[in-house]
Formats: C-alpha cells, structure tokens, sequence
C-alpha cells in the first residue's frame, strides 16, 4: 500500500510551483487531491481542481464544499496559498501588509476552519503549513514577507496544541530559496539575473536553490500516517542556510 491509499487530500495554491509538487507527490502515493487555486488552468491532469481565493470566506468554504461533495471525506490539508513581499520596513505601505497577512496567515486560517469539521471525521488527520526561512533568519528586503511566515510558525504550533486532543496534527515545513515560478520572476526584473541567481545559490550552503519536489516530499512525510507521533514542529529544507556557519 502506498503512504496515502484511501485518503483524501486537499493543497491550497496547488496549481503552480511548490504546491503543484505537493499535489503531484501526494496523487502518486495514493491520495485523492483537490487542489484550491485562484488560476487552476495549469492543474495537472487528475486533481480536482476548484478555483478560489484564499481571502475569501465564502469562496473558500464554497470550495471545501466541492471537494467533499467529489470525494466525501477529507484527511490532509496542505496550507501552501501564498505571496511575496520585497521591502524594508519603510517599504511597503499597509495596504500591502494587510494583502500580504491577508493571504499568508487569514487565507490560511480560513481554509482551516472551513477544514476542521471534516478533518475531525478522520482517522488519521494532518494539516502541513508552508512557513518559510524567512521566518528564522534576517533577510534583507524582506519585512513583511519574514512577518507573515513567522506568524504561520507560530499559529501553526498553536494550532498543533489546541488540536491535539481532536486527534488532528498540525506541522509545517521552512523552504529555502526555491526553484519556483516566482523567484524567476524576482530574477527576470533584476539588472543581471544571471548574478542575482548566482547569489541566491551561495546563501545557501550546498550552493543551489531548493527544488519544488524536495520540499513536496518534506510535506508528505508530515503528512502521512507515517508521521503519526510527529505534531508542533517544523521542517527546514533549506540547505544548511538557519543551521550552518560553514568556514568556507
């Protein structure tokens, strides 16, 4: 059997880049996958894709609906809905930070309570949060961003405290700079791409970007039955950049 057979799993921002990856990785190994996204023309073929924006409630809770009404249960949600910021704290004005909060931390508090009825009917419930290393170390230019992903840190190990007893185990997992759509766009604006992407791979200690199917394989660990004692952590797939302090 494979680690998913039997169960249903739903990834928010599935469509594209990192959680295009998730929810490839999880079909493969056997789960159901709906995939909730505010552009689901790029789903891959087989996902149960419905098209919502995570700052909406009702859209939200109208997509959970769907997938429960396509596949009648729910064990796994994939919190992976996100966007980026570039700024010091000077540089974005509020308008952007409350967009940015609304999608990175609201967007994911709202899919979770829209989950939470079905993911307490299961028999092996996990939810997975994408934070970032943003979260954990001081980036530059990357106020807002850094905020946004330190709150899922923390709202996510509380999450994992007021859950515990429902029998629902909430994770999440940091990236590095990771080889995603939106970081080649970062790179396409920049003066020398070529440079800048060269940058980006010597912060991190093994000297390349993450791959999308690295951190998807993170979040199938957390998520699956396999994990089962495995609740209020987090984990890191960035190369060595929190951890290491490499003499070079």
């Amino acid at each position: 059997m494979s680690d998913f057979d039997g169960m249903v799993a739903l990834v928010t921002g599935g469509a594209s880049g990192i959680g295009a990856a998730i929810a490839a990785e999880m079909s493969r190994l056997g789960a159901k996958v709906g995939v909730l996204d505010r552009d689901v023309t790029e789903a891959a073929d087989g996902l149960f894709a419905v098209r919502a924006d995570v700052t909406s409630a009702d859209a939200v809770t109208s997509a959970v609906q769907e997938v429960i009404a396509q596949f009648g249960q729910l064990d796994v949600l994939v919190n992976n809905a996100g966007i980026g910021a570039q700024g010091t704290v000077e540089g974005n004005d509020l308008s952007e930070w409350q967009r940015v909060l609304d999608v990175n931390l609201l967007g994911m508090i709202r899919v979770t309570r829209a989950c939470l009825p079905y993911l307490r009917q299961s028999a092996a419930a996990a939810i997975v949060n994408t934070a970032s290393v943003a979260a954990e170390v001081g980036l530059p230019d990357r106020v807002l961003y850094s905020a946004s992903k330190g709150a899922v840190v923390a709202a996510s190990r509380a999450m994992a405290a007021d859950l515990v007893d429902d029998d629902i185990r909430v994770c999440w997992v940091s990236p590095g700079t990771a080889d995603t759509p939106w970081i080649g766009r970062l790179l396409s604006r920049a003066d020398d791409p070529a440079a800048e992407r060269a940058a980006l791979e010597a912060r991190q200690p093994h000297g390349r970007l993450v791959s999308a199917q690295e951190v998807a394989d993170a979040v199938c660990y957390l998520g699956s039955p396999r994990a089962g004692s495995t609740t209020g952590i987090g984990l890191t797939i960035d190369g060595g950049l929190v951890g290491l302090r490499l003499r070079r």
